[in-house]
């Protein structure tokens, strides 16, 4: 099952274990179950800490559980976890196997602490790259209470159970038996919407927070890099974020950052955070801004309020606060989001296997999708509002030749159908003629560009007709002390290598602004 490089990787992680651990198969006499236990069993001969053992005791075949040794603790997987999953695999083996989880003690005792009875289900796939941050947050919490318990279902193995239980995206999640949540998730998500008063008692201790000399808001590269660049000046530095990583979290592939040929978005953005905290930089994850405050008079102190209520001070504001996909916008969309509208390929694609889809939008995003999607579904069709594609040329082609794809310009998509609890098709205008057209299909993704996270801004600083924040070539905005870097901004061209050198000329620009404003004034002469 395991290349050699993969074997010889794994076998030097699987030194790490602390504690005997158990490989418990549930199998049947198909490929897949073959597949497993062939790759159980390879890991099982790489430590003698390992056993491997067959018990065919879960309703979900193929599937397997590691337990460690004696207790309680245990992570399941109904599948066999590979491609994005692989690492989850990994870090199941060794936290079950009592390695220490990379997560401050305080979150940890927070999870420990959990009373009652926790039993999640989380349903991804192997090509998502959102899946992996939710599997492992909730193996995690496995591994440290016993009182949770945790299964990743593949939902291409599990067709019948996904379609039963109404899975129209990935990761969904269920707690007991009932939906949860939907999306990439984190340990502080899970563990502040388990425990109610995590986020007041966080908003509680940021509110205590002297004053920053920096605060960035965002967390993504152009945030990443301010911070960096902050910290190093040997200056108080802050950084409140919604999602540490920001859009790179979903970024399938990133082959264009100059010096690393290959990586991809999930591991990009790890590695940012990691970088910041290599650093004295306050980072305050799980914080949206709602408000920004002016100075009361000049030189004095800015404020950025919270949603969580709390209040930060700061000397000098880097607002990096990036973009979002953009909506369609029309009756149905909102009511089926995650019920067959989606903006993520990658991710919920193969959940739509063997069924009719659209794809909304025809520059590079809408065609690579349509493209990807011809691969999974039994027919594409998709829509551009011009009267021709935008896509590269080369994509274009590729489309082309495709005999399940379908292509319609000059269409505007009006409205989003369905039955109540999941997509039945939509509805188009031809813009040629004004005849409208239905089309019946269970998917529909959207794809159509990026909206700017600047709605909390207005009237506090200035913002272009389409809301990105109007910057000059130092990143310095409409408002003294603050600056702005990344896709929030007027800068042309949203890209990851663009945002992060934006981000480190927004903080050597707020730093010289702290220099001068903090400089005492020069001597006056007496008169004479």
């Amino acid at each position: 099952m395991l290349d050699a490089d993969l074997k010889t990787q794994l076998q030097a992680y699987l030194t790490k274990l602390q504690q005997p651990i158990e490989l418990i198969a549930s199998l049947d006499d198909g490929a897949k179950s073959r597949e497993l236990e062939a790759l159980l069993q390879d890991i099982a001969s790489m430590s003698d800490k390992i056993s491997y053992a067959r018990r065919d005791d879960d309703a979900r075949r193929p599937s397997f559980a590691i337990v460690r040794t004696g207790t309680d603790i245990e992570v399941r997987f109904a599948g066999i976890p590979l491609g994005h999953e692989f690492t989850s695999l990994v870090l199941a083996l060794l936290q079950v196997g009592g390695h220490p989880p990379r997560i401050e003690e305080a979150l940890a005792n927070q999870v420990r602490g959990l009373e009652g009875e926790f039993r999640f289900e989380t349903f991804m796939s192997l090509s998502c790259q959102s899946c992996p941050d939710t599997v492992q947050a909730l193996n995690l919490m496995s591994a440290l209470n016993p009182n949770i318990t945790h299964v990743a279902i593949d939902g291409a193995l599990y067709q019948d159970e996904v379609q039963a239980r109404e899975v129209m995206s990935v990761p969904t999640v269920f707690l007991n038996g009932q939906p949860f949540d939907q999306g990439r998730m984190t340990v502080e998500q899970v563990v502040a919407k388990l425990d109610t008063g995590a986020t007041a008692r966080a908003a509680e201790q940021i509110a205590k927070k002297e004053a920053f000399d920096m605060l960035i808001v965002g967390g993504g590269p152009a945030g990443a890099a301010a911070a960096i660049y902050a910290a190093r000046k040997g200056i108080r530095t802050g950084i409140a974020a919604e999602r540490f990583g920001g859009q790179v979290l979903d970024t399938l592939a990133i082959e264009n950052f100059i010096s690393v040929s290959y990586t991809e978005g999930p591991k990009f953005a790890v590695a940012l955070e990691q970088h910041v905290r290599d650093y004295e930089v306050d980072v305050m994850n799980l914080q949206r801004a709602s408000r920004l405050v002016p100075a009361k008079a000049p030189g004095g102190l800015l404020e950025v309020q919270l949603e969580s209520g709390a209040l930060l001070k700061a000397k000098s504001v880097i607002l990096a606060t990036g973009a979002r996909w953009r909506q369609m916008n029309v009756p149905g969309e909102d009511q089926y989001r995650n019920k067959g509208v989606a903006y993520c390929p990658h991710c919920d694609g193969p959940l739509f296997k063997g069924k009719r889809v659209a794809v909304i939008g025809g520059g590079n995003s809408g065609v690579e999708a349509a493209i990807d999607l011809a691969g999974i579904v039994s027919h594409v069709t998709l829509i551009e509002f011009d009267n021709q594609l935008r896509a590269d040329e080369v994509l274009q082609r590729k489309l082309r030749s495709l005999p399940n794809v379908d292509v319609v310009v000059s269409g505007q998509t009006t409205e989003v159908l369905g039955d109540g609890s999941k997509v039945t098709g939509l509805v188009y205008k031809d813009r040629t003629n004004g005849e409208s057209r239905t089309v019946a299909l269970e998917g529909i993704f959207v794809q159509i560009g990026l909206l700017p996270n600047t709605e909390w801004l207005k009237g506090a600083i200035e913002l272009s007709p389409r809301g990105e924040i109007v910057i000059d070539d130092r990143g310095a905005t409409s408002l003294p002390g603050v600056y702005a870097a990344g896709d929030a901004t007027t800068v042309p061209f949203k890209q990851i290598v663009i945002a992060m050198g934006a981000g480190s000329t927004a903080a050597l620009s707020a730093f010289d602004h702290l220099i001068r404003t903090s400089a005492p004034a020069e001597p006056q002469q007496a008169a004479a």
